[in-house]
């Protein structure tokens, strides 16, 4: 991490303020002067400038300038005299981070700084993930439509609205558009105005003075002003609160808004990008959300297509999230087979995009061997998406492999090719055989019953290939009935030998084999 810059011609201010960082682990360089700090910046610059205004020869806002000019998102904490209070409202319109009015408590001054600190970094691991993020990955002819768009758009500074399921790529594309655009160099900034209690949302997107409400102790920047001259990405606009919507307009109409709080007019240079899942000329008809709002968004429209509408890219994100997941961990990158990657390639995946970089991780971290079969997917995967079976779980002991007896694969996730039939077969789930998808005859079962678990547990074990199902199943049904009769006969093991038709010394030989706890003589 960069030094935090401490600029100021008083040299008891540097003093205070070195040392109280210093107490935090926090490595500081000090300046006299604004002139030096400046002449510093041709070879090197801060993680946090916190300067003075008001100082011999060369004042605070014309290092504020240079600084914002040079090295954009750099944040600046200005020092002023609550006479200065003018040239703080300069210095915010400059592009300061906070101000500091003296004379300042050193507890609220390190905790601004460690503010300012923590949001230097976070725009820095921003700016690292934009930048290993690789072009968006697709060669499905939908996908080619939004590439076409992003290119027509890229010279233009127009509001555009994105719409698309959950976990398809909105923020992604976002960014490409920003990357693309003219204000490239200018911030990023994205708000998912859906995770910010209705309270604080009007805080983060346009700021607020101090003493604005109870515990505002400092003036804050908004969204609105971080992403100032760059792009501002609002996600799931659908949700904002319709209060809010009325003060987004205003910014869209007029480009001014005020802080919550303030009397003082900003002027916003920002591009609008927005993004929802849901249908908002429904929420309009419905009067949740403003029409004259939802058409002055909806300026260009973008619609990202869902994972089902372009499974040919299944297999080309699938070995690019791989081969992500495996540098993150530092392993090397697991392949899919190829009736692993036709499985996968099959699935609903309601997540979209997002939930099959979430399967990769998790193949990357769980899945036993460097090349991914059927069974070694997660076992969820083979429930039924839209319509999972009737869930009931019987526990094994922790003797043998344990594990449970769950709900059934669905033929749809199994072999992507074959759907259900009509009528009432239609409605069960069938469950493939061992042999290929060309041979193998469905597996009807009642899902009902216990007994139709077994056989959909059967018929999974069978589906992976494992050798051991009677005996694995076959442990886990003895283990779940000797537990259940030593419940009834509270640990007796000779009441419950007898309940359950067994001898005495089976029903002992059977739990220290099965690992059970909790048997006791009569």
């Amino acid at each position: 991490m960069k030094p935090i810059w401490i600029v100021d011609d008083d040299e008891s201010i540097r003093w205070v303020l070195e040392k109280a960082l210093a107490r935090e682990n926090l490595v500081t360089k000090s300046f006299s002067n604004a002139r030096d700090a400046m002449d510093a910046l041709q070879s090197s610059t801060p993680q946090v400038l916190v300067s003075d205004i008001r100082m011999p020869g060369t004042s605070g806002l014309e290092l504020l300038q240079t600084i914002k000019a040079q090295h954009p998102g750099v944040p600046v904490i200005i020092i002023t005299a609550f006479s200065d209070l003018d040239s703080a409202v300069a210095a915010f319109q400059g592009g300061a981070f906070e101000y500091l009015a003296k004379p300042f408590d050193l507890e609220k001054a390190v905790e601004l700084i460690r503010r300012a600190l923590d949001e230097s970094l976070r725009e820095i691991n921003i700016e690292q993930a934009s930048a290993e993020t690789p072009e968006i990955l697709g060669q499905a002819p939908a996908m080619q439509d939004v590439f076409r768009a992003i290119g027509r758009l890229s010279q233009s500074h127009v509001t555009v609205l994105i719409t698309g399921e959950s976990g398809t790529g909105k923020e992604l594309v976002a960014r490409a558009l920003h990357k693309h655009s003219p204000r490239a160099s200018q911030p990023f900034i994205a708000l998912n105005t859906a995770a910010i209690p209705k309270d604080l949302l009007e805080s983060e997107l346009f700021g607020h003075e101090r003493g604005a409400f109870t515990g505002a102790q400092a003036s804050r920047r908004g969204r609105f002003e971080q992403a100032e001259g760059g792009t501002l990405f609002l996600d799931e606009i659908g949700d904002m609160p319709f209060d809010l919507q009325t003060r987004l307009l205003r910014v869209l109409s007029d480009g001014h808004f005020y802080r919550v709080g303030g009397h003082q007019s900003l002027k916003a240079n920002v591009r609008v990008i927005a993004a929802t899942h849901q249908n908002l000329e429904t929420r309009v008809r419905e009067g949740l959300f403003r029409e004259d709002l939802y058409h002055r968004l909806n300026v260009i429209r973008l619609r990202l297509p869902s994972l089902r509408e372009r499974r040919e890219d299944i297999p080309i994100l699938t070995r690019h999230f791989l081969g992500q997941s495996a540098k993150q961990l530092g392993v090397e990158s697991k392949r899919v087979s190829d009736n692993a990657m036709r499985f996968i390639s099959g699935l609903d995946l309601p997540g979209n995009v997002r939930q099959l970089e979430n399967l990769c991780n998790w193949i990357t971290v769980m899945a036993p061997g460097q090349t991914v079969e059927i069974k070694d997917l997660p076992q969820e995967l083979m429930v039924q998406n839209d319509k999972p079976l009737a869930h009931e779980t019987i526990s094994g002991g922790s003797g043998g492999s344990g594990g449970s007896i769950n709900s059934a694969v669905s033929t749809a996730q199994f072999d992507p090719h074959v759907s259900s039939g009509s009528g009432a077969a239609g409605t069960e789930d069938c469950i493939r055989s061992g042999r290929s998808p060309e041979t193998a005859s469905p597996i009807v079962v009642d899902s009902k019953t216990w007994v139709s678990l077994i056989e959909i547990e059967a018929a999974t074990m069978l589906v992976r290939g494992d050798t051991d199902v009677m005996d694995v199943l076959g442990r886990q049904f003895e283990s779940a009935l000797i537990r259940i009769a030593l419940k009834h006969t509270h640990g007796r093991k000779n009441d419950a030998a007898i309940r359950l038709g067994i001898g005495r010394n089976t029903i002992t030989r059977k739990i220290q084999e099965l690992g059970i706890a909790g048997a006791k003589d009569d």
